[in-house]
């Protein structure tokens, strides 16, 4: 039997509306990789979805055996059981807004574009590359697949400098071409995040219109995992209504307050961002 209070959704064709005066919660999918040490991936994903007022639901594509200071192994998932849980959430909770993060190998990308064409759901494709460990996260003669299949389907992309260097081939060049390179790659909208390079400044390009973000550049070296909460945030901020433009302004605030309340004491490496501020509840 379908639940009340839950909302009408594509993936779930038989739903009562919402009681009179019940608030119905967004949600929002992650699509990604699990960190064992619980500052990126899936983790990351989660917490930021709960932060922003989201009920965060994920599929994992792969597994790492991860640190604060290396990546040591990966494990991907077969393509069967990353169908099976992407089937699981739409098929009874419904997805409101959806992010891929690392996502590894072709194999695993057209694993996860099949699915989500036809779909119509906002989508953030944050196109992982590098961790901040230096580990490599995307294989080589995947990143093609990336751009090829997963750039048309997503409302943004949102590559750092770095990753938006790599991926348009234009190194050294400024934000503004950057994304707008990344839109001519086939993406809707493109917003190049963080704090590297000379500016630190988020720079939305929707296909129209460009959006400057300053960001706040902190000396803190606490920022595994900045870049997921950052796309994570978004995600969910999508998922609750918001437009574009206020969601990137909400992921951008949302990121920089992680990094700023980050746990340096934990791991001997860069520690993770604490989007849920755990140490001011201590």
């Amino acid at each position: 039997m379908p639940r009340a209070g839950l909302r009408s959704h594509p993936s779930n064709l038989i739903r009562l509306a919402p009681a009179k005066g019940v608030e119905v919660v967004a949600r929002a999918l992650t699509i990604a990789t699990s960190d064992s040490g619980g500052g990126a991936g899936i983790q990351a994903d989660l917490k930021a979805f709960a932060a922003a007022g989201v009920h965060g639901t994920s599929a994992a594509v792969a597994l790492t055996a991860q640190s604060t200071t290396a990546v040591t192994a990966v494990h991907e998932l077969p393509p069967g059981f990353i169908r099976a849980q992407l089937d699981a959430v739409w098929d009874d909770i419904g997805v409101d807004a959806a992010k891929t993060g690392m996502l590894f190998s072709r194999g695993i990308i057209e694993t996860v574009a099949e699915w989500l064409e036809g779909r119509g759901i906002p989508l953030v494709v944050d196109p992982v590359l590098i961790a901040s460990s230096g580990a490599q996260l995307l294989q080589d003669d995947a990143v093609e697949m990336l751009v090829r299949r997963l750039f048309p389907l997503a409302t943004v992309v949102t590559p750092n400098l770095p990753e938006a260097e790599a991926l348009t081939g234009a190194t050294g060049a400024p934000r503004r071409e950057l994304a707008r390179r990344l839109v001519d790659l086939g993406a809707r909208a493109a917003l190049v995040t963080g704090g590297h390079g000379d500016e630190a400044i988020d720079h939305l390009y929707d296909g129209h219109e460009d959006v400057e973000l300053p960001v706040e550049r902190l000396d803190v070296p606490a920022t595994h995992g900045a870049g997921c909460t950052h796309s994570a945030t978004l995600t969910a901020l999508l998922a609750r209504g918001l437009s574009l433009a206020d969601a990137a302004a909400g992921a951008s605030r949302a990121a920089t307050e992680a990094v700023r309340n980050g746990l340096v004491e934990i791991g001997a490496g860069e520690g993770p961002v604490d989007v849920l501020n755990v140490k001011g509840r201590v």
